[in-house]
C-alpha cells in the first residue's frame, strides 16, 4: 500500500461510474477510505461491490444543495473524519442547448454551469466546512477540462462547458490562495478527451477520432481512459504533495502542446 493514502478518507461526488469509479478503485487498493455518490442506485450498488468493505456510498444529485452535505456526513460518521474530497460529477449540456455561442440556449448555459460548477461549488463548501470544523486541513481536488483553457473550435465548440471548466480554474486557485493558511490544498486535475459516457458522441464520429489521434499523439495517439488519471489523482490527493497547491495538471495526451493535424 502507498503510505501518503493509507488510512486516508475521501470523499468523491461522482464516483460511481467513469473517472471517479477508477479514481476509487486505485485509492482503495492504495488503503484510503472512500465514499463515492452519484445520481443512479444501480451504478452505487455495483460500484460498491467493486470496491469492497472500505467504500460507502449515497444516491445523490451533485446539483442539489445538501447532496454532497450527506456524503461528507456519512464518512465522517463512519470514520471520524475527511481528509480529501474528490468533484468528478459533470458533463455535456448539449442535450439542453450548450453549443457554439450562436446556437447557445439559456436553458443549456444555465443547466451546464449547475451541472459543472454549481454542483463542485457546492460540494467544495461542504468538504471545506468539515476541514475547519476539524482543524486539521484537507485536499480538494475538482475535475476540469483541456476545453477549459484550450479550445478546440472545429470539434468541442460547447462554450457554456468551456466557461464552466474555466471558471473550475479561476474558483480552484482562488479557494486555494484563501485556505493555504488552514493547510488546505485545492487543485485541478485536467483531463482530454476520454472513453466516458460523456465521450460517446466523439468516439462515434470518424472525423473527430482522426483528430484526436493527432491532438491526443502519446500512446499511439488514443482516446485516454479513465485509469490514466489514477496516478495523478492519488498524487494529488495523497501527503506526497503536501505542498502542491492552486495547480492544475492536465492529463491530456499531448492535447495541449499539438496542432491536432495531420501533416
Amino acid at each position: 500500500m502507498n503510505a501518503t493514502l493509507e488510512g486516508k478518507r475521501i470523499a468523491i461526488v461522482g464516483g460511481t461510474t467513469g473517472l471517479g469509479l477508477s479514481a476509487a478503485q486505485a485509492l482503495v487498493t492504495r488503503g484510503a477510505w472512500v465514499a463515492v455518490s452519484g445520481r443512479s442506485p444501480g451504478s452505487l450498488e455495483r460500484a460498491l461491490s467493486l470496491l469492497g468493505e472500505r467504500a460507502l456510498g449515497l444516491v445523490g444529485d451533485a446539483t442539489l444543495s445538501g447532496s454532497a452535505e450527506k456524503l461528507v456526513a456519512k464518512l465522517v460518521e463512519t470514520r471520524g473524519g475527511l481528509d480529501g474530497l474528490y468533484h468528478v460529477a459533470g458533463g455535456s449540456g448539449r442535450s439542453w442547448g450548450d453549443g457554439p455561442l450562436h446556437e447557445l440556449t439559456e436553458e443549456g448555459w444555465s443547466r451546464t454551469l449547475d451541472l459543472n460548477l454549481t454542483s463542485l461549488m457546492l460540494s467544495n463548501r461542504a468538504a471545506v466546512k468539515q476541514f475547519l470544523s476539524q482543524g486539521t486541513g484537507g485536499v480538494l481536488l475538482n475535475m476540469g477540462s483541456v476545453l477549459g483553457f484550450t479550445p478546440s473550435p472545429e470539434h468541442f465548440s460547447a462554450h457554456a462547458y468551456a466557461a464552466a471548466k474555466a471558471a473550475v480554474i479561476g474558483f480552484s486557485r482562488s479557494l486555494a490562495a484563501r485556505y493555504a493558511p488552514d493547510n488546505i490544498r485545492v487543485n485541478v486535475i485536467a483531463p482530454a478527451l476520454v472513453e466516458t459516457p460523456m465521450s460517446q458522441r466523439a468516439r462515434e464520429n470518424d472525423d473527430i477520432m482522426r483528430f484526436i489521434h493527432a491532438k491526443q499523439p502519446l500512446d499511439g495517439g488514443r482516446i485516454g481512459l479513465p485509469g490514466d488519471l489514477d496516478e495523478a489523482v492519488c498524487f494529488l490527493l495523497g501527503s506526497g504533495a503536501a505542498v502542491v497547491t492552486g495547480q492544475v495538471l492536465a492529463v491530456d495526451g499531448g492535447w495541449c502542446v499539438s496542432e491536432g493535424r495531420d501533416w
